[in-house]
């Protein structure tokens, strides 16, 4: 997922560091600068943005004051030199406030809360399925961990677990951790590789060795199978012919 950025700062110096920053995550495009709010007013109207590195403090027309303008509001990331904007800024949701200067890794930390919550309210992406339930058609995923985005091979997933708000994908070489939903990964995954078997867990069907006494066994690892979720994974393993 790309996220369309547009950065409205005062200072030439802020907006070239933006720039800098942005470049460097994999999931920022940033589209379009400007040195002056008013400037970019028809810009934002016209033209659909998923985040706006906002300065609050510029002459003529103020961050803040530009907020209130706009009927549809992108998400909003503030960067000012003065903490005292800090209230005011969350008050206007929003996502993170960024004290000059900026370090990357604070831009990076900003960065990541906006993806997760885009990846959260977006129904699908380009690996997921669209409307008619077509599975994803690639053959590994990009998954956020820490602070990048890693490519998992689909063929190297084992099964994946349920950790509070994380999921942990269990591979033979490794194990990932992320956040994401299990409906997220749900839709992520193609449907005739992989089944959920248990509220906290997802298999991989070709990676299954034994089933017995509603367990499944993948390599040395046990994983229950919950009665919410029996009868539709015989039921799947049936119209397959695999049983």
């Amino acid at each position: 997922m790309k996220i369309k950025c547009v950065a409205i700062d005062d200072e030439p110096l802020a907006l070239e560091i933006i720039k800098n920053y942005s470049e460097k995550v994999p999931f920022l495009d940033l589209i379009m600068t400007f040195d002056n709010a008013l400037e970019s007013i028809d810009f934002l109207k016209n033209n659909k943005v998923d985040l706006l590195f906002l300065d609050i403090q510029m002459e003529e027309l103020t961050g803040i004051q530009l907020l209130n303008i706009l009927k549809v509001k992108p998400n909003v990331i503030f960067t000012t030199a003065y903490d005292s904007f800090a209230i005011a800024g969350f008050e206007l949701d929003a996502i993170d406030y960024l004290l000059k200067p900026i370090s990357f890794e604070r831009f990076l930390k900003a960065a990541n809360k906006v993806y997760e919550k885009l990846m959260l309210e977006s129904p699908v992406t380009e690996n997921s399925r669209d409307a008619g339930n077509q599975s994803n058609n690639e053959n590994y995923l990009f998954l956020k961990t820490e602070f990048r985005l890693e490519k998992v091979s689909l063929s190297e997933i084992l099964y994946i677990e349920g950790m509070g708000d994380y999921l942990r994908i269990v591979t033979p070489a490794k194990r990932i951790m992320t956040l994401q939903s299990f409906k997220r990964m749900e839709e992520l995954l193609p449907s005739n590789k992989f089944f959920r078997v248990h509220k906290s867990y997802i298999v991989a069907v070709e990676k299954i060795d034994t089933i017995e006494k509603g367990h499944i066994k993948i390599s040395d690892k046990s994983i229950p199978i919950s009665d919410t979720y029996k009868k539709l994974f015989f039921d799947f393993l049936e119209k397959r012919k695999l049983t």
